[in-house]
């Protein structure tokens, strides 16, 4: 017997044998899922508290821009210095971490009263692929639709704010692509939008991706302001696979295996593939009829970790500290073992020094 004919038969017996390959297809299971186990995420937790210490800045930003450092200890990366961001106003409180990330992609803004018109615009803005598009999409969509907000005062458009908001969303997409075709080499970054407005009585939110806002109402309980654009969704999933395009899981679905959201502004190369839009869904509540008490807004680095309602009954315990819980709810993400940037805003509704809801419909 020959020695290729014994690594033969070795091969067929044992490499190729249906043991061996069900060992292999749960070796690669456990590796793709153990960071989803709650056991997992339980001991990732508590080790992870044991090893940071957070130390919050004084500083305050007006519209998302780094105002300091933070030192983390953290098993995943050397220690380093990592970017924290805040905002304490009167009525909104926003605080973020670069958390464990190698970067900061994570943007924010807020205008409250723009020019004494009693309108207000919350901006939330999650990058992936680098920060251009988020940093981008923060200054020119905001600024758009102020302009635009204040063309409707003095009558020169009347648009519904959820056609503004489609409107400006789509033609800063559209700008975005038009510099990031122009760069060399081309610029591929990517960003989430979730933008709230509120316009006298009315809160008006568009969504493009999977950054997320909830509503606590005057009963406690929560309410949706938006819903994820996921690529498994039946709706998405059909409209990529009509245009050529395809979703695979990696730890989660993504599509063309890259993006683990299915909207998004930026992303050339799949924007140009048709496989990615960023149309924003649009959804509108009477303020005067859910008399709400706070408002959050933040991107996936805290979703992944926290649920709806135990992100609303987490702030409704800690709306007396400076930023509204934002802060707390940020580290206790942390602490739980979020992998992701983290950035969260609380809107208080039921702060009559500042609210411009409250003075113009109570």
């Amino acid at each position: 017997m020959t020695l290729v004919s014994v690594v033969s038969r070795f091969i067929r017996l044992y490499v190729l044998s249906t043991e061996m390959m069900i060992l292999v297809a749960f070796i690669f299971l456990l590796y793709n899922f153990i960071p989803y186990i709650p056991l997992w995420k339980f001991m990732r937790s508590a080790r992870v508290k044991m090893q940071v210490k957070l130390s919050g800045q004084n500083g305050t930003v007006p519209n998302g821009k780094k105002i300091g450092v933070e030192k983390t200890i953290d098993s995943v990366f050397e220690d380093k210095e990592r970017a924290s961001w805040e905002l304490k106003g009167e009525n909104v409180g926003v605080f973020a971490i670069q958390g464990r990330r190698p970067h900061m992609e994570d943007r924010f803004n807020v205008v409250s009263d723009l020019e004494n018109t009693g309108t207000s615009i919350y901006g939330m803005f999650d990058g992936h692929g680098g920060e251009f598009a988020a940093e981008f999409v923060e200054k020119t969509l905001v600024k758009s639709l102020m302009v635009r907000l204040l063309q409707a005062e003095n009558g020169h458009t009347v648009d519904s704010a959820g056609r503004m908001l489609t409107d400006q969303v789509l033609e800063v997409d559209r700008q975005l692509l038009q510099i990031a075709r122009s760069t060399m080499p081309v610029e591929i970054s990517g960003t989430t939008s979730l933008v709230a407005m509120v316009r006298n009585s009315t809160l008006t939110v568009a969504n493009t991706g999977d950054s997320r806002g909830v509503i606590c109402d005057k009963y406690g309980k929560m309410i949706p302001l938006s819903f994820d654009h996921k690529p498994h969704q039946i709706k998405e999933r059909l409209r990529i696979q009509q245009a050529g395009g395809f979703i695979s899981f990696n730890g989660v679905w993504r599509v063309g295996g890259v993006l683990a959201t299915s909207r998004a502004m930026g992303d050339l190369p799949l924007k140009d593939k048709h496989f990615l839009i960023a149309d924003p869904d649009i959804l509108t509540f009477d303020l005067d009829e859910l008399d709400p008490k706070f408002m959050i807004l933040a991107t996936d680095g805290l979703w992944d970790y926290f649920s709806n309602e135990e992100a609303v009954e987490f702030v409704s315990e800690r709306l007396s500290e400076p930023h509204f819980g934002a802060k707390s709810l940020v580290l206790q993400a942390y602490y739980r073992g979020s992998l992701d940037n983290i950035t969260v805003m609380v809107v208080d509704f039921h702060n009559n020094r500042t609210s411009q809801y409250n003075k113009k419909s109570r």
